[in-house]
């Protein structure tokens, strides 16, 4: 025996998906409310929350211990000079004025052992000069490999002084060969 049964019944689903969503809008919509109840009785309770200000050395009364500030070099470049504390600090004195206790010439900040201060220069302009060499030789050897197309022995002995210069190459430029062959000056 069939039996035919007639009608559509993909209706069906549709309504189900429909419940649920609505419920779940509904839900979303309780714990909004709870959200915003538990927000406002937090901030009820809350002191305000303090905030920094700025306060200048002139209102407060204080000195401050100036151990670092900007200041210019010889070549008129921004720097920044660290100032060891001393007593002279502590009693509002700054030593910083540019005038020695006598009031005539400007100070010379120098070590701590009241050497004057000392300028060096280093120069790394020969070593770089006799890199930039290797670097042409480098550069000429290729390029005569290249041009000598057919003879294997002159290729052969080129090849050989292009690896002897490219193994100088790494042993010089580097940092450490630089500094180890730079002239310094006072």
């Amino acid at each position: 025996m069939a039996m035919q049964i007639h009608g559509n019944y993909d209706h069906s689903g549709i309504d189900y998906a429909e419940k649920v969503k609505g419920k779940q809008d509904v839900q979303k919509a309780e714990r909004a409310k709870e959200v915003e109840k538990t927000a406002e009785e937090k901030s009820s309770c809350r002191l305000p929350e303090p905030q920094d200000e700025y306060i200048s050395s002139e209102k407060s009364g204080q000195t401050h211990t100036g151990l670092y500030r900007v200041g210019q070099d010889e070549n008129g470049s921004r720097k920044i000079f660290f100032d060891a504390p001393k007593a002279d600090h502590a009693n509002g004195k700054d030593d910083r004025s540019g005038e020695s206790e006598d009031g005539k010439a400007p100070k010379v900040r120098g070590d701590r052992q009241g050497k004057p201060a000392e300028k060096c220069v280093t120069n790394t302009d020969k070593v770089d000069r006799e890199i930039g060499k290797l670097k042409e030789k480098k550069k000429q050897l290729k390029q005569q490999i290249r041009t000598a197309f057919g003879d294997e022995k002159k290729i052969r002995e080129l090849e050989k002084k292009l690896a002897q210069v490219e193994n100088e190459l790494s042993k010089k430029d580097n940092d450490t060969y630089r500094r180890q062959n730079a002239s310094v000056s006072e």
